[in-house]
């Protein structure tokens, strides 16, 4: 398949598009990390917090902070979420799957991922973050089960 057939493919198109979308989010969780060590002054490394002082000092920097390890445990969990979903939901994609079936896989796992972000950094009681959580990995786990069942050879 050359990229004009993939361009033609309607459900490569909505996984590209989805996956974008997750993509920028997951970006968007570095931003946030990287925002709250700046204005809450919270560094992991010697090196970060010298711009604001020399030995003993700048070590008060080198400290942990609820929020800046909440926006960084959602960072990690996109992670170790969106990895998969990229390698399971592109081979899915090319797998000829019903376009309406594919569109409620990658909407469904989307929606998840942004409200599991909601979630954890809010925070919202659980179980909220938990069932985003599974609906996502509920998703991957459906279009690795159709790939298992109808398209590769064990």
């Amino acid at each position: 398949m050359d990229l004009p057939q993939l361009t033609e493919n309607e459900v490569f198109m909505a996984f590209a598009s989805y996956t974008t979308i997750i993509l920028s989010k997951m970006m968007l969780m570095s931003t946030a990390t990287a925002f709250y060590r700046l204005t809450r002054k919270v560094f992991a490394n010697p090196e970060d917090c010298a711009q604001f002082g020399k030995g003993e000092n700048a070590k008060k920097y080198l400290r942990t902070d609820d929020r800046v390890e909440r926006v960084r445990r959602a960072h990690l969990n996109d992670l170790e979420n969106i990895v998969p979903f990229l390698g399971i939901g592109l081979l899915y994609s090319l797998s000829d799957p019903d376009l309406s079936t594919a569109l409620l896989h990658f909407r469904l796992f989307v929606g998840a991922r942004i409200y599991h972000t909601i979630a954890y950094l809010t925070p919202l009681p659980q179980p909220n973050r938990a069932l985003a959580f599974f609906v996502g990995y509920g998703v991957t786990f459906s279009m690795a089960y159709h790939l298992l069942k109808t398209r590769l050879y064990l």
